[in-house]
């Protein structure tokens, strides 16, 4: 049995060992197969990608399948998508015909402006080179924007033209054009795409040619500008040589044989070059002379509306003790004066015939204003200043010959001459009027004398500039007379309307605050009138390149770099800021006097306008003055070391007058009482705040004592206070003499008495035969405790005396 079982397990395991040789027989087997297969497939493949790949090598869609008739169909509509697209972008050059015609406009007057520069038979007026010079400037900027424009269109043609170039190597679309089969699939859409492209690519071609065009013509333009900008420098500086020199015969000489005849038909078409450059130079300056208009119209609805605020609460009686001048319901002389007075600094160099219309305008509203405000005998003095003013661009716009021109101006001058020295000194000589007058005239007679000598020695150029500015001048001063004038009493005129919206009195200290307006708006005017002044005299643009120089020179000091027009600058935006906190409440009604205590919203509204306007302007005047963030912080090191050393108090106040601002433990116009004194808060500074007393004293006292010291504020959360009135009496035989109740409805009657709160009366032995009354109540309003107690008393003393009580 034993030995059965041992031949079973050997004959098993024979067996087991065979089959495990079989299964790994058949296990390679199986995998050699499949690599077979795989060999086979990858194969397959290989060989069909190679031929997809050879037929579709620059298709966009580069993969192993092979392109189906959608993909075709996906491909033409991309493609149609981007032809569409040529136009969408070739319509937003919106400014191609624009630049095409202000470029033929700019080459009109590049042409006038050659032909004026090649003339050589007359002197150059200086007026004229410097607007040349500033209309050369202002095509050259022309010209350059319109170069970036171009160029960027030409950028955006460029990624058209790369789009296109991209399709026409688009392998599906050369696919479809080279299979019959497909070109008759897609007939109809690739009939509108052979229409499209057509339509893109003549738009492409003309649109580059149109743009490539304009490249050129402002190219050209540019080099134009620049010979002829070199040219005009060349005559400024030729100009400012021979204006010293002999320029022409002297007027007594005979005329010489070689001079050139007259020819009126030169002069004409000089006169229209003349006029059609200035046209241009008004068209390309406009910007220049819109804040000007909108500056003449804020000034006439200002003026307007205060009138008809006044008018319309019935208060115009309100502003008859002002006795103004030149303002009125209507301010239209006022308004153009004041437009036209600025004018000239909105063109310092503008063309002749735009200065000379400006002035004459001008000097017809002057002759207006000053029928009803000049006496007589000026008056006439003025209209003849009118006159002689009109015949120097008659003159010149007549055309005459140059010899008869020379004569025509020495006449004038003289008679200028004349009628100033007639003025000053004749037996209607200027009296009662502002000694500014004088000057001016007496500025008038010397540079109309000297235009007479320079005229009579052959210096034309000196001349024509001498007896300009003789005139320019002393109608400037006139009209910045006016203009000081009509500014001063438009900022009287705004005072008094917003302290009648406020209800406060109409009387005011005028004759203070007409004197700061006044020295403010003459500085203005005296800086304008320099501007007009050393203009004329054709000094202006030196003069702004030495200052320019001047200012804007780097200074070193040590390692500390800075220019003299940042300093200059930092300190005139501190300036503003500082007056323009000191000032700004009288825009509002608000001039300083008792009667704005009571409107504590607008006091403390103000109080942080002025915080902001010094804050601000700090910061704006660092910006503007380009200091670093180093030289800042060397400010700072030194306001710390300044802190460390002796400004304790100074940032102390400072600090505690932000504190005062914000916290508001104390406001404009509360009762308060600080140690030992006692009355109204009329204004809270930046360093002190100032305390009105009953008594009429303005106590100072820095702010960090009223942060430091017991504040008692009577007014903090509303105006209430109890008040106690008593009388001495004779003790009455019968108490009920006493009518309390009679008392009571006394004091209820008062107007400032608080109807929520009861009175109370207290009686009070003092002896056998004197008793003290005592009344208590509460008040609406503490600033009239003195006129409610007196009404009071009076009304409670009548009343015991009615009853038969003696007061003691």
């Amino acid at each position: 049995m034993k030995r059965f079982l041992i031949l079973l397990a050997g004959i098993l395991c024979v067996f087991l060992a065979n089959a495990q040789d079989t299964t790994k027989t058949a296990a390679k087997d199986t995998i050699k197969t499949n690599k077979l297969t795989r060999k086979k497939t990858t194969d397959y493949y290989r060989d069909n990608y190679k031929h997809v790949r050879r037929k579709f090598d620059s298709t966009l869609f580069s993969n192993i399948n092979v392109p189906t008739t959608s993909d075709y169909a996906e491909d033409i509509e991309n493609v149609y998508q981007l032809l569409n697209k040529v136009p969408l972008v070739t319509e937003s050059f919106t400014r191609l015909d624009e630049i095409d015609d202000e470029l033929d406009d700019e080459d009109s007057a590049l042409t006038i402006l050659k032909e004026r520069l090649s003339l050589s038979d007359r002197t150059f007026n200086v007026q004229n080179l410097q607007m040349f010079n500033m209309l050369l400037d202002a095509l050259n900027q022309n010209v350059r924007s319109y170069t970036r424009y171009l160029n960027r269109y030409d950028s955006l043609l460029d990624g058209v033209r790369a789009g296109i170039e991209h399709l026409k190597k688009d392998s599906l679309m050369l696919h479809i054009l080279r299979d019959s089969a497909l070109s008759d699939t897609f007939r109809v859409q690739l009939q509108a795409l052979k229409l499209k492209w057509r339509q893109a690519d003549s738009l492409v071609t003309l649109t580059g040619q149109q743009i490539n065009s304009l490249k050129s013509e402002a190219s050209g333009h540019t080099i134009t500008i620049v010979d002829l900008l070199n040219r005009v420098d060349q005559e400024l500086t030729a100009v400012g040589t021979r204006a010293f020199g002999k320029e022409r015969r002297y007027l007594w000489e005979p005329r010489p044989q070689t001079a050139r005849n007259f020819s009126r038909a030169n002069m004409q078409k000089s006169l229209d070059s003349e006029r059609q450059l200035a046209r241009f130079y008004f068209s390309n300056t406009r910007s220049r002379r819109s804040w000007l208009v909108f500056a003449g119209a804020v000034f006439f609805f200002w003026i307007w509306f205060n009138f008809r605020t006044l008018r319309r609460l019935n208060k115009l009686q309100a502003i008859e003790h002002f006795n103004f001048r030149f303002i009125n319901p209507h301010p239209f002389a006022a308004s153009l004066v004041f437009l036209l007075t600025l004018a000239p600094l909105a063109d310092l160099h503008a063309p002749a015939i735009y200065i000379e219309s400006v002035e004459f305008l001008l000097m017809i509203v002057l002759t207006f204003v000053f029928w009803k405000s000049l006496p007589r005998n000026l008056f006439y003095g003025w209209c003849l200043f009118l006159v002689l003013f009109l015949l120097l661009p008659l003159v010149r716009l007549l055309g005459l010959p140059l010899s008869m021109e020379r004569w025509a101006t020495l006449i004038i001058d003289g008679a200028s001459c004349v009628f100033a020295f007639f003025f000053l000194f004749g037996s209607r000589r200027i009296t009662g009027q502002p000694k500014v007058f004088r000057v001016a005239i007496g500025l008038y007679l010397v540079f109309n004398f000297l235009a007479v000598v320079c005229n009579l020695f052959g210096r034309v150029t000196l001349s024509q500039i001498f007896a300009s500015t003789a005139v320019y001048s002393f109608a400037e001063t006139a009209s910045l007379a006016v203009f000081v004038r009509s500014v001063v009493e438009a900022f009287l005129l705004q005072i008094q309307s917003s302290r009648i919206r406020k209800k406060y009195p109409d009387n005011f200290d005028l004759t203070s605050i007409s004197k700061n307006i006044t020295r403010f708006v003459i500085t203005l005017g005296i800086i304008l009138w320099f501007i007009v002044f050393v203009t004329n005299l054709n000094l202006f643009d030196a003069m702004n390149d030495l200052l320019v120089d001047v200012f804007t020179s780097d200074r070193v000091v040590g390692s500390f770099h800075f220019t003299l027009g940042g300093i200059v600058l930092f300190l005139g935006i501190i300036w503003l800021a500082n007056f323009l906190q000191r000032y700004i409440a009288y825009f509002f009604g608000d001039t300083g006097d008792d009667a704005s205590l009571d409107d504590r919203g607008q006091r403390s509204r103000l109080l942080v306008t002025r915080l902001i306007l010094l804050i601000g302007g700090f910061l704006l005047a660092v910006a503007a003055s380009g200091l670093s963030v180093d030289r800042i912080t060397v400010i700072l090191g030194a306001l710390g070391v300044g802190v460390g050393l002796g400004l304790q108090n100074i940032v102390n106040n400072f600090v505690s007058g932000i504190i005062l601002i914000f916290d508001r433990p104390v406001r404009i116009g509360d009762t308060v009482e600080l140690g030992d004194k006692k009355g109204r808060v009329k204004e809270i500074s930046i360093r002190t705040s100032t305390l009105l007393t009953d008594e009429g004293a303005e106590v100072i006292i820095p702010n960090g004592d009223v942060l430091s010291s017991r504040i008692v504020n009577w007014t903090l959360s509303n105006n209430h206070v109890r008040l106690a009135i008593s009388f001495n009496i004779e003790k009455p035989a019968n108490p009920d003499q006493i009518k309390e109740d009679a008392i009571k409805d006394i004091v209820r009657k008062h107007p400032n008495v608080l109807k929520v709160r009861e009175p109370q009366i207290l009686l009070n032995t003092i002896n056998s035969k004197t008793l003290e009354l005592q009344v208590y109540f509460w008040i609406d309003d503490i600033t009239k405790t003195p006129y409610t107690t007196g009404e009071l008393r009076t009304a409670i003393y009548r009343q015991l005396d009615q009853a038969g009580i003696t007061v003691l």
